[in-house]
């Protein structure tokens, strides 16, 4: 994805005056949608996808740096409004002419086509658009191609009307959770940010590990994987805490490339991280029609072992360079900090109950976005009081205001956060509140373009994959292969996500490769929702693995160090990322999808015993450093734990205990010697 954002590089009260009014438009626009429902689901798509393109348009020049031509700016973003105002205006007749296309509807099924190509280019580059122009001429020419890939052939309005029109194509299921679960938790991470959670999570990690062996890097780990609470976003995550941790790591012995590593992994681990996830776990939920708090149950162990993974290498290599950590003295007190900003874990908490009560991402998200608005208001207003008494009272009010909602509705909501914007214009400094809610509010959009331009456009690949049934072919092949090694088709698909990864975001990537890969590892034995999550994960991963990597090269200027070199770290870092998906293949309790609490513990067990060791042969020390042949036992103890062979279990545990037993030894007897 394309790092440069001219017009929305700076903070949003520095953007154009135009740019900024339009993405307080959008936000507004979603909000009120989310709140009330007051159009159709087909309105709520196009009108997104009009947003995002004006957006794209006023912001993102036609190549370089720089803000674009302002007369071509409005006239391609006003093309693109335009084609959300016909699917509006006559969104009845579309629906009673379906499949017989007027001309006027063929000119606005090209022209949003080509805003959208043309769009995606400019924030991401050209690689996604070539990919889905190749499903494009494939659905357009396919009927020429020898052998099985050939289909019966299709008209350009057959195809137009596919992807255009209708919820196939543009306006499929992506889109629809772009212009709904998505955006909502964007905004609900930019009102926190703006409040001061990145503060909040990095003082906390701060105070806990900055003291300790390796302090540093520990709080880039842990204070990545608190981001991910609230925030999906992996390159957003590098370049947002790195720009603290790295350059604290690289000041206490790390080496640059290890610095950039660590940041680099932990932030695209965000992404796994229940409760919020990435939003492709959002799409995942609606694409196999799961509940969400199923996909953030069955992440949530792996996601643990990752973080786990990550954070014992740090605390390996900090051992092998004997890193120290920082002085007791220059750490903050982790819970000076959270009772500085305690009321921002209010909605937070609020929200990981409701997803996991079983109450829609769509409900949550505008419960969650209209709590974090009223807790950031109201703790304007009332954290001026000196009175503790009247503090609590103050708080308990509205708790009792809020809870009127579930009797009343949401319009409840809406009037508490209407007095309590009234009530901040007249307190000294509320003003200020207010202005922090604004920019949030324009804040959002800028974070929500880039992943809802890419939900827009892979609806080609869908559309043209439903229409064609080029799936079902290639589905074929993998099955032909994996009806005699399963482990070969996984490695297929994992190789296909990396390769993809080069070129293209993770929503993408886990779009095309669950369409037409997960399928086939279905109908091998893979459970549903293991299948799905592996293409995800590997997904992830392909920011790490070179030679694009491109949350590496994200951390690269704030490391001093070569992408590449990064990436080769990231990859030795994030090894358990690598591995925890083939073990839930082959053993699905890793996902918590079946086989009781005992199966589960077990797993867990020998997950984290194997990371242990592929940790210390990667690093070269444990207790003390290991030799050749201790990190050659190391590595082989952990791959038996990792194959699903017979005894492979025994052989790994049996290897592992040996190794630490005699390590424990050895260093026992050089102790003896040097006293």
């Amino acid at each position: 994805m394309s790092e440069h954002q001219p017009a929305l590089a700076a903070s949003p009260a520095e953007w154009p005056r135009a740019i900024f009014a339009v993405a307080i438009l959008f936000s507004v626009f979603q909000i009120v949608t989310a709140a009330f429902h007051p159009v159709s689901t087909q309105v709520l798509r196009a009108v997104h996808v009009g947003f995002l393109l004006l957006m794209v348009f006023l912001a993102y020049p036609t190549r370089g740096r720089g803000r674009p031509w302002q007369p071509l700016a409005w006239l391609l973003g006003l093309a693109g409004m335009a084609t959300a105002a016909y699917q509006w205006f006559f969104e009845a007749d579309l629906i009673q002419r379906s499949g017989e296309l007027t001309d006027a509807d063929m000119v606005m099924g090209i022209l949003v086509l080509a805003l959208v190509f043309e769009a995606a280019r400019r924030v991401m580059g050209i690689a996604l658009p070539l990919i889905c122009g190749l499903f494009l001429a494939y659905a357009l020419f396919g009927q020429n191609l020898p052998g099985d890939f050939a289909h019966r052939g299709y008209g350009l309005d057959q195809v137009i009307n596919q992807l255009s029109f209708g919820t196939e194509g543009l306006y499929g299921i992506p889109t629809y959770v772009s212009a709904t679960y998505i955006f909502l938790f964007i905004l609900f991470g930019a009102f926190l940010e703006q409040a001061g959670m990145i503060r909040l999570f990095t003082d906390f990690a701060m105070g806990y590990f900055g003291h300790k062996t390796g302090g540093p890097a520990k709080v880039s780990v842990v204070s990545s994987a608190l981001m991910g609470t609230i925030t999906g976003s992996g390159v957003a995550n590098v370049v947002t805490t790195g720009q603290f941790t790295i350059p604290l790591m690289k000041r206490f012995g790390y080496r640059p490339a290890f610095a950039g590593g660590v940041e680099a992994t932990s932030s695209m681990g965000s992404q796994l991280m229940p409760p919020v996830m990435g939003a492709v776990a959002f799409i995942m939920a609606e694409t196999i029609d799961v509940p969400f708090h199923e996909i953030a149950k069955a992440a949530l162990v792996p996601a643990l072992l990752y973080f786990g993974s990550v954070f014992w290498m740090v605390h390996l290599e900090a051992k092998r360079a004997g890193l120290a950590g920082l002085p007791k003295d220059e750490c903050p007190d982790p819970w000076a900090a959270v009772r500085a900003r305690w009321f921002l874990l209010i909605p937070l908490g609020v929200l990981i109950w409701l997803l996991f009560s079983g109450r829609t991402p769509l409900f949550a998200g505008t419960v969650g976005l209209a709590l974090t608005a009223i807790v950031i208001l109201g703790s304007a207003l009332i954290l001026r009081v000196s009175s503790l008494g009247l503090r609590i009272a103050f708080w308990i009010s509205l708790g009792i205001l809020c809870a009127g909602f579930f009797q009343l509705g949401i319009g409840v909501i809406f009037g508490v956060i209407g007095a309590l914007v009234a009530g901040c214009w007249f307190v000294k400094g509320g003003r200020e509140t207010l202005r922090i809610c604004r920019d949030a509010l324009a804040e959002g959009p800028r974070h929500a373009v880039p992943v809802g331009i890419a939900c827009v456009l892979v609806g080609v690949i869908i559309g043209v994959v439903s229409l064609t049934g080029v799936a079902s072919t290639f589905a074929g092949f993998i099955l032909a292969i994996g009806r005699d090694n399963l482990f070969l088709s996984l490695v297929l698909t994992m190789i296909t996500c990396l390769v993809l990864g080069m070129g293209i975001p993770t929503i993408p990537n886990y779009i095309i490769t669950s369409s037409i890969a997960a399928p086939a590892l279905l109908d091998l034995g893979v459970p549903l929702i293991v299948s799905h999550m592996f293409v995800f994960y590997f997904g992830i991963l392909a920011d790490l693995t070179p030679p694009v990597a491109l949350a590496c090269f994200a951390a690269a200027p704030i490391a001093g160090e070569r992408g590449l070199k990064i990436s080769l770290w990231a990859v030795r870092i994030a090894l358990a990322g690598f591995v925890v998906p083939f073990m839930a293949v082959y053993d699905p309790a890793l996902m918590l999808q079946g086989g009781g609490w005992v199966a589960v513990l077990y797993i867990v067990l020998k997950a984290a015993f194997a990371i242990g060791l592929w940790g210390a042969a990667s690093i070269g020390w444990f207790m003390y450093r290991l030799a050749w042949w201790e990190r050659l036992l190391a590595l082989a103890a952990g791959v038996a734990l990792i194959l699903a062979l017979p005894s492979t279990d025994e052989l790994g545990l049996g290897l592992g205990a040996l190794l630490v037993a005699q390590h424990l030894w050895r260093g026992r007897r050089r102790s003896v010697a040097q006293a």
